[in-house]
């Protein structure tokens, strides 16, 4: 079920052929690592989305680590969230935007208004952003990432992140941080590969080359 939904070398080889400027960015940065991720139910995966917005890894991690922690076994599930007041989710250190957004998840994942893995892994890619964006706490760059990390998409671009924003801007010479229609429109011809193409685009925002 958790896997990737591509080959890795036909994706990079294809990205190569596409685009003179990312070429030697591959080359540099060597083959693609992007992983899916496995092991984690559908409400585990969103809940750590949301604890991990807009936070360092570091303080996301301990926080969810305090997050996990109020449940049996460190397995957060959706039907045990009740259990738990807004006051205690936020004593975890969890903003009250995410607890609520949290006590929604949990009750879309138990009442059937989200979608089971299962079903999502048979959709669309829109149509799996418009049923996780039902969620409170949960917009298309959180569906985004799903889609590349949790269902291995292949044709993703999250041009919301500023890393990829970044990475394009690096990428292609822009003179000024490119907006999400920029990024779209500059990275057009990477589909059908653009989450393999957003990887490297992180690679050269996080750890950019010494020349």
């Amino acid at each position: 079920m958790s896997r990737l939904r591509y080959n890795r070398r036909q994706a990079v080889d294809y990205l190569r052929s596409q685009c003179r400027s990312l070429g030697p960015i591959i080359d540099d940065y060597g083959p693609l690592k992007l992983t899916v991720a496995k092991g984690l139910d559908l409400f585990n995966s969103l809940s750590t989305a949301i604890v991990y917005q807009q936070l360092s890894g570091k303080a996301a991690a301990t926080i969810h680590g305090r997050f996990c922690s109020l449940f049996p076994g460190d397995v957060p599930k959706a039907s045990q969230v009740s259990s738990y007041s807004i006051e205690q989710l936020r004593a975890v250190g969890l903003s009250r935007n995410k607890a609520l957004a949290i006590q929604d998840l949990a009750v879309k994942s138990v009442d059937g208004t989200l979608k089971p893995l299962r079903s999502l892994a048979r959709l669309s890619d829109g149509e799996v952003v418009e049923n996780l964006c039902s969620v409170r706490g949960i917009g298309p760059w959180t569906a985004q990432m799903f889609l590349i990390f949790d269902l291995g998409r292949p044709d993703v671009m999250p041009a919301t992140d500023l890393g990829v924003q970044k990475g394009v801007q690096t990428v292609y010479g822009i003179s000024e941080l490119p907006s999400p229609d920029e990024v779209r429109e500059r990275t057009h011809h990477l589909a059908p590969y653009r989450s393999a193409a957003s990887w490297y685009f992180w690679k050269v925002a996080d750890t950019p080359l010494i020349t």
